[in-house]
This record gives C-alpha cells, structure tokens and sequence, in this order.
C-alpha cells in the first residue's frame, strides 16, 4: 500500500481458558495451534498452567509495531506472509527510548521510528526530524540488535524482557502464545532487574 492510503490490522484470539475445554468446544484458532492450545506441556508451550492465551495478528505490508517488551516468553507462529523482527536484549533498555511513566499509554513501548534510522546520514530526504530525535535515534542506532525475517511456517522465540520492532514486510497473519515469565535474565544481555530499573515510574 502507498504510505498515504489506509493499513489495516486486525486482532483476534482465544482465552487461556479455552485449552481446559473439551477440544469438540475449542475455536478455529485452538484447532488450528494444537501445540500452541495444548493442556500438556509442548516445544512450544512448555509452561500451559502460565499460558496466557492465543493471540493473532493480522495486518497489511508496512504495518509497524513499535520497539516493546514482553515479560512472558514468547513463540510467535507466520501463518502466511512474512514480518521483520529487529530485536535488542534487555540490557540496551535505556538506549532504546523506552516509556516509563505506567499511566502512559505507550507505557513499555518506545516512541522512536526506527525506520528513520538509515536517513541520519542522508540529505534532502524529505523527512523533518527534530535535533531530539536525530540524538536518541543515534542512541538507539547504537544499541545491540539482530534482526530476522519470519516467514510463513516459521516460529520465532522471543524471551522474557527482550525488545523487539516488527515491521509486516508483506500482507501477514501471525499467532503467538507466551508462557510464564523467565527473571533470571542472561549475564552477557540482562534480564527482568535490567528492565525493571529503566522503566522504574517516572510519575
């Protein structure tokens, strides 16, 4: 779509209770992710009593989703299409732009456009962008990142506290389930402590 014309995305999903029913009462989504709805522990959900539930994702090619966190660990399932996840550890918290203020509604989200990144060095790019924002975007341009395309028939683990941007590179539908909270973290990226201290409420 041209980046004048409306993106749409679309959200749906199922309950975490919906996994204790008979599977004859499960909906299309439940039947369709046996690993992802399974009561009993799977590769994919290996932790069901944490689970919180099924949730899908369908949107346009150029729908973005801001730089975030998650605290549960997280396996992400392409149905069709394909997205570009951009992903930081939890130690690059603070380089990242992150919200920390709880009753903000971006709260855990950064408020950057990482897609502006690569235009820092260019000119005469049509895109007014104040001396704040050219000075956190370095900052974050110097955060660790690895980047990855997911495509349809892949699933992408994402772990507790880890950052991540997703950019929909084609029309794309995406389910994801996560399952309980890892708070030890990594000693070479960090972990819950590290995003904790970033995002402590500013008021």
């Amino acid at each position: 779509l041209n980046s004048n014309e409306k993106h749409y995305y679309w959200q749906s999903g199922v309950p975490r209770e919906e996994r204790l029913k008979k599977r004859k009462h499960w909906t299309f989504v439940s039947r369709d992710l046996p690993s992802f709805s399974s009561p009993d522990p799977t590769f994919f959900g290996f932790n069901p009593p944490a689970q919180k539930g099924i949730q899908c994702r369908f949107g346009e090619r150029g729908v973005t989703a801001a730089t975030h966190y998650d605290g549960g660990r997280n396996m992400i399932a392409m149905m069709t299409g394909a997205k570009r996840y951009i992903l930081s550890p939890p130690n690059a918290c603070r380089k990242l732009g992150i919200v920390s203020t709880r009753r903000h509604p971006s709260f855990r989200h950064s408020m950057l456009n990482f897609g502006r990144v690569t235009l820092l060095d260019k000119k005469d790019t049509g895109v007014k962008m104040s001396d704040r924002e050219r000075e956190w975007l370095r900052i974050a341009g110097s955060a660790q990142t690895l980047s990855t395309v997911l495509k349809a028939g892949e699933v992408l683990y994402v772990p507790s506290h880890w950052f991540h941007y997703i950019v929909s590179l084609q029309k794309s539908a995406q389910c994801n389930t996560r399952s309980g909270i890892h708070e030890d973290g990594n000693p070479n990226f960090g972990g819950m402590r590290d995003v904790r201290a970033c995002t402590a409420d500013e008021g």
